[in-house]
């Protein structure tokens, strides 16, 4: 088949590099002299300019000014009626019956036109085959010209709110190559004053709400099912029910069918059709195919009327059945009239569209076809297994259901990837791929998952060239699946990547984050520097945004983390205080148990991989690979096991690990290394300062001091407890400091006697002031006292120490059976 065989869509250059110049001439060269190049395509979405790379991924940046797409204009009347014809179902290579009128909708019709004129949105309700989309067609003509922006057609078969949002701007503006982002988008269809008229509504309740409340100046004609959601109360929407038609206008429109009069027995069959159908008028249009193509009606000949579809399907052609085949194939959607002929294998294949639609087995929704209500049930359960597909069918149907479409990944496949093809085109049938894909997902035979997998490589891409995100996205999720099922790990990380990058654009940072750094692990695991790096971009701009989101380190001292530390305050304070220039406050120095806790700036949380994380990461790190395999393949694995235990490293720890970057490694750990030093030189210079005549430091016990007195700066006073002993109720803060405990698993310790026992407690052990002893202080007899025994962290100096035991070395301070004096006397000091 030949792939510019195709109708082209409105806007359908067919140049989608977006190259210029010498660059296009370049590229149009390009398959005379090799294979074909890759299709890039830049586009601008929200504030990202975005580059859509097939090969390694897209890459995503913040947009320079001068990329930036001017105001969008609006289309005119001539533009207008363009994009009304893209949007109706195409029509049949060679008609196969009469063109029907709309019969008995006439009070329907007029009701409608009255309330939109009004400006009022209605919701017409009816069940599937009552003519819905009839009625819609005729009503779109009659308000072609309420509206400053005239009519819009739109489908909301497998549509979200945001999804109908984009395609009712792009059906009024021009803005090729370019997405808005959610605050822009509101901003533009707010402005839109049009008729809407939408089918095959699939939500209600709130989500209706927001559609309704984002185009103020728009009325909306809104057809579904029964089945569907109702509106809120409060959305002031016109109900009006759609019913089946009177026994009159059944023979009325069957006659139209047939396109003759009809006979008596033939008249008997009519009633007996609308009696059983409840007056739908697809039943009615079935059965006037089934007489124009022959059918015998008289006497036990009538055809039952549950079984129509399958007496149609007997009497069509065969290409036209094997369409049909492929339609139920694919869960009902019917492939373009252009695509038929190569997956049919006859080049008269196009007719089968028309062919089926004259028959009512398939009915428009949107710009393709897809089964009628009830038609794709009848055929399994009355086909005698011809057109079987589900467990119930024999085997050899069901394979040749599988066979079908994995001739139709091939050709789509194929013909998605032509140079000739623009993405425009592809996202016109995008609808069938993504049935294609679900089916090769779902079925499960060999080889379909590797089909699907390129199939999605292939299609992906122009999904998201043409904007038509909705669709790229079940792309990717539909090729991530199939590539887990398939082990191809290396697509996997393309379609984790591109996921990533979806979510970035449209503003689900941590979403972006979990997929991007999924997808950076795995392309660590296989070597592949150049998916790596488009990943590792990406990563930084989500952590750009992640900053900007939550305003990290904003006021907060270097080095230290914004979460919950105020401007001013150091660690371990209780807070930013007022102190004169040049002063520091005693409580702001820290004690001398150990140095400053340091946390990295800015330290994202740590969020524990789920269990599909873990399962991927385990699996990449199976993967066989190079012999030199990069660090980072067990920084991944070991930081998703350990994220689900209580010792899970910090987020920074993981993203280095994951990205396999030893340099960042070594800069991390050479940061952390000099705050630990700059912290220790801190607390010495802090616990140093103040020295004695002799040199050594004057908060230290000596022989020439007495065990009570505080030094001069109002130091603390020796009777703090010492950590290791016991006997003494905890202090809370930390140890050798006022107010501070002495942390997890140390004990308390205690005084002692002159007998080596616990001495009574003092004001100081309960939280009450520490009080000193009643001995004169040095500002009387100028000498310092102190009262207790020293800190183990006061090292006595070579001059000052204690005299040795009956071993000959120094008595360490702390309980002992030998009775000993808790005061030493000290000559007295040479002032002035």
């Amino acid at each position: 088949m030949d792939p510019t065989n195709y109708d082209p869509v409105p806007g359908d250059s067919g140049d989608i590099r977006g190259d210029t110049g010498a660059e296009a001439a370049a590229a149009e060269e390009a398959p005379a002299r090799g294979p074909a190049q890759a299709r890039v395509v830049r586009l601008v979405a929200g504030d990202y300019l975005l580059t859509v790379n097939p090969v390694d991924g897209s890459e995503i940046e913040p947009c320079p000014p001068g990329e930036l797409p001017a105001r969008p204009e609006r289309h005119d009347a001539a533009e207008r009626a363009e994009l009304r014809r893209a949007a109706a179902p195409p029509p049949p290579a060679r008609p196969a019956g009469p063109q029907l009128p709309l019969v008995g909708r006439s009070q329907e019709r007029e009701r409608l036109g009255r309330l939109l004129s009004r400006g009022r949105s209605v919701r017409l309700t009816g069940p599937a085959g009552s003519g819905r989309t009839a009625l819609l067609d005729a009503l779109a003509e009659d308000c072609a010209t309420l509206a400053p922006d005239g009519v819009v057609r739109l489908c909301g078969h497998q549509r979200s709110v945001t999804e109908l949002l984009h395609e009712l701007f792009t059906a009024v503006h021009h803005a090729p190559l370019y997405r808005p982002d959610r605050a822009e988008l509101l901003a533009h269809v707010r402005e839109i004053g049009a008729v809407v008229v939408l089918d095959d509504l699939e939500f209600g309740g709130a989500q209706l709400d927001e559609l309704l409340d984002a185009t103020p100046e728009c009325a909306w004609l809104l057809a579904a099912t029964p089945e569907v959601a109702a509106p809120s109360a409060d959305s002031h929407l016109e109900e009006v029910f759609l019913s089946g038609l009177d026994r009159t206008d059944c023979l009325e429109l069957l006659e139209a069918a047939v396109g003759r009069a009809l006979t008596d027995q033939e008249a008997d069959w009519a009633a007996d059709v609308w009696f059983d159908s409840e007056g739908l008028p697809l039943r009615v249009v079935q059965a006037g195919a089934l007489l124009r193509l022959g059918a015998a009606v008289d006497g036990e000949q009538r055809p039952p009327v549950r079984e129509l579809a399958v007496e149609l399907a007997g009497r069509l052609s065969e290409q036209a059945r094997e369409a049909l085949r492929f339609a139920l194939a694919l869960g009902g959607e019917l492939p373009h009239q252009a695509q038929l002929p190569a997956l049919v294998g006859d080049t008269h294949a196009d007719a089968a569209a028309g062919e089926l639609a004259s028959a009512g087995l398939v009915t428009a929704a949107g710009a393709r076809y897809r089964l009628a209500p009830g038609v794709a049930e009848e055929l399994i359960a009355n086909g005698r297994g011809e057109y079987g597909t589900d467990a119930g069918a024999d085997s050899g149907s069901d394979s040749r259901s599988g066979e079908r479409v994995l001739s139709a990944a091939q050709h789509y496949s194929w013909w998605a990837g032509h140079p000739s093809v623009a993405p425009e085109r592809i996202a016109a049938e995008a609808d069938a791929v993504l049935a294609v894909l679900a089916a090769l997902v779902a079925g499960g035979r060999p080889g379909q998952p590797s089909a699907a997998v390129l199939l999605a490589r292939t299609a992906a891409p122009a999904f998201a060239a043409a904007l038509h995100w909705g669709a790229w996205e079940r792309a990717l999720r539909h090729g991530q699946q199939a590539a887990r099922v398939a082990g191809e790990v290396g697509e996997e990380a393309y379609f984790h990547h591109e996921l990533g990058v979806l979510a970035l654009c449209t503003g689900q940072v941590e979403r972006a984050r979990a997929e991007l750094e999924t997808s950076v692990g795995m392309r660590g695991a296989l070597a592949d520097k150049r998916g790596a790096v488009a990943g590792r971009r990406a990563l930084a701009l989500v952590e750009d945004r992640s900053r900007q989101a939550r305003g990290a380190g904003a006021g907060t001292p270097s080095g230290v983390s914004g979460a919950g530390v105020k401007p001013g305050a150091l660690p371990g304070s209780a807070g930013p205080r007022s102190v004169r220039p040049g002063v520091v406050p005693p409580s702001a120095v820290p004690p001398a148990v150990a140095p400053p806790a340091v946390v990295p700036p800015s330290v994202p949380p740590v969020r524990p991989a789920d269990d599909a994380t873990t399962a991927i990461i385990s699996r990449v790190s199976a993967v066989p690979g190079p012999s030199a395999r990069p660090s980072g393949v067990a920084g991944v694995a070991g930081t998703a096991r350990s994220a689900q235990g209580a010792a899970a490293p910090q987020g920074w720890a993981k993203k280095l690990m994951a990205g396999g970057n030893r340099r960042n490694l070594t800069a991390a750990g050479a940061g952390v290394l000099f705050a630990a030093v700059l912290g220790t030189v801190v607390t010495i210079g802090a616990t140093s300062g103040k020295h004695g005549d002799d040199g050594g430091p004057a908060d230290r016990v000596s022989p020439r001091q007495s065990a009570s007195q505080q030094d001069d700066n109002g130091g603390m006073s020796a009777d703090q407890p010492v950590t290791g002993e016991s006997g003494r109720p905890p202090v809370p803060g930390l140890p050798g400091r006022p107010g501070h405990s002495a942390g997890p698993g140390a004990e308390p310790s205690a005084s002692h006697g002159a007998t080596g026992g616990p001495a009574p407690s003092t004001p100081g052990q309960s939280g009450a002031p520490v009080t000193h002893s009643p001995q004169p202080s040095d500002t009387e007899t100028g000498e310092p006292t102190h009262t207790g025994s020293p800190s183990p962290t006061d090292k006595p100096s070579p001059s000052k120490t204690a005299d040795p035991g009956p071993t000959g070395k120094p008595s360490t301070p702390g309980p002992s059976p030998v009775t000993q004096s808790a005061s030493v006397s000290a000559p007295s000091k040479t002032k002035g």
